[in-house]
């Protein structure tokens, strides 16, 4: 019987996507929660299954299969089509989740364009903060990415104690989101869109008590700035605030996000890709 601590820290860490740890095998990641293999595969399958069925409860919602068709997912070449278009996520915990918008998205592109060579690959990683995540352009630029959903900010939010500034001010946040698009363009031409930090639920945060312990908070007029300066940036944006709004949507730290609100976020992606086609 693997324990709830286990289970979650298997669900919202990714050590694949840190750079030390690329290409290690499954036996050598599972020791690292203390698992053997087997059953650090059975959990992976149990949230693989969990995000297809959110997949799969989507497709019932009028319109979202068509727009799922729509998406601008073919990949075009110096030389004509290629093998395969990638789609490539950066960001924290929210994206980094095994149950993430983004791998809900990947298994609904799955289920509706099963012809379609379609490649998502999650370098999202827990706790990074936007300054963490431009030590990781070196890999973005390894993976060779057609598009790239960036969602980032929420950790540079953080206060660390009781009327602390938060963890990277506003300035320098904005200052490294614009890095991390315009160095990445200049690895290579790639579409970017934004998806803002989803947002909090104070209250439960305030209560949650490991949070409590830690003497870390969060607040969401901080987290409104970057949603707001992102909304103003050329490329395209979501804003997640606009999905993510019923008490159901969080887990039980207030932060995190339940795979509803997951779901929801994953709707809001797609409708917005389909329309910017």
């Amino acid at each position: 019987m693997i324990d709830p601590m286990t289970e979650r820290l298997v669900r919202f860490q990714r050590p694949g996507a840190l750079p030390y740890l690329i290409g290690a095998d499954e036996a050598r990641v599972a020791a690292l929660f203390g698992l053997d293999a087997d059953a650090y595969r059975s959990l992976l399958d149990g949230f693989d299954r969990q995000a297809r069925q959110a997949a799969a409860t989507l497709l019932a919602r009028p319109g979202l299969a068509d727009a799922v068709d729509r998406l601008p997912l073919h990949a075009e070449g110096a030389d004509g089509p290629r093998d395969a278009f990638h789609v490539v996520a950066v960001g924290e915990s929210t994206t980094a989740d095994r149950l993430s918008w983004f791998e809900i998205l990947g298994r609904l592109v799955a289920l509706c364009r099963p012809g379609d060579a379609v490649r998502f690959t999650n370098l999202a990683i827990t706790g990074s903060t936007t300054t963490q995540a431009l030590t990781q352009l070196p890999a973005l630029g390894f993976q060779r990415p057609d598009l790239v959903l960036c969602m980032i900010g929420a950790n540079d939010a953080q206060h660390l104690a009781p009327g602390a500034p938060t963890l990277v001010s506003a300035a320098e946040t904005e200052r490294n989101l614009a890095m991390l698009h315009d160095l990445a363009q200049e690895r290579g031409p790639v579409r970017w869109v934004w998806l803002t930090p989803s947002p909090v639920d104070e209250p439960r945060a305030a209560a949650y008590p490991h949070f409590r312990r830690a003497g870390i908070s969060w607040a969401a007029k901080d987290l409104d700035v970057t949603s707001d300066h992102l909304l103003g940036r050329p490329e395209l944006t979501v804003d997640t605030r606009l999905a993510v709004s019923e008490d159901h949507h969080f887990l039980d730290d207030g932060v995190h996000l339940s795979i509803e609100g997951q779901r929801e976020i994953t709707a809001a992606v797609v409708r917005a890709l389909a329309g910017a086609a």
